[in-house]
């Protein structure tokens, strides 16, 4: 499968929430974090400071992930970013556009002087956590959980760049 990897544009907030929707609505439920990201990316996500790219086949969007300005500080002075909204349509899962994806933000964060990328997911997103792990991603320990504003987040994990 070939792929395009790209940054968020004018007319993609549909397909950035409809990915997003599908996973969320079909293992949890919408929270109101999840309203603000997607009902309005530009304003949550990119105006603090955050990026969002998409991944297109064919000019289809298939796939999406983004960065966020954290919801709390680093407690030890380092810039973390936060990796969210992370999206890969049924038809394009297992052939590498999550890691595609993935990787791209860890572009981002790098060029932007991030020190860390953080990120909350479920352990029940077994694909999404091993592609976390492959990527570096370390679970957090008890000690260093951060307060989350999600309900279905049971994982954190930290990627020092």
């Amino acid at each position: 499968m070939t792929f395009l990897i790209r940054d968020f544009r004018a007319g993609d907030e549909a397909a950035f929430a409809a990915l997003n929707l599908r996973w969320i609505e079909e293992y949890f439920g919408v929270e109101e974090s999840d309203r603000r990201q997607l009902e309005n990316p530009v304003t949550s996500l990119l105006d603090p400071g955050g990026a969002i790219v998409l991944a297109e086949v064919d000019g289809r969007v298939v796939g999406c992930g983004a960065l966020a300005v954290p919801h709390e500080p680093a407690s030890d002075g380092r810039k973390w970013l936060e990796v969210v909204k992370m999206a890969t349509d049924p038809s394009a899962q297992g052939s590498g556009l999550g890691s595609a994806i993935l990787d791209r933000l860890i572009e981002i964060a790098r060029e932007r002087g991030a020190d860390a990328l953080w990120l909350e997911t479920n352990s029940r997103l077994e694909a999404a956590t091993r592609l976390y792990r492959r990527k570096d991603f370390r679970s957090l320990e008890p000690h260093e959980v951060r307060h989350t504003p999600y309900a279905r987040c049971n994982l954190q994990m930290v990627r020092v760049l």
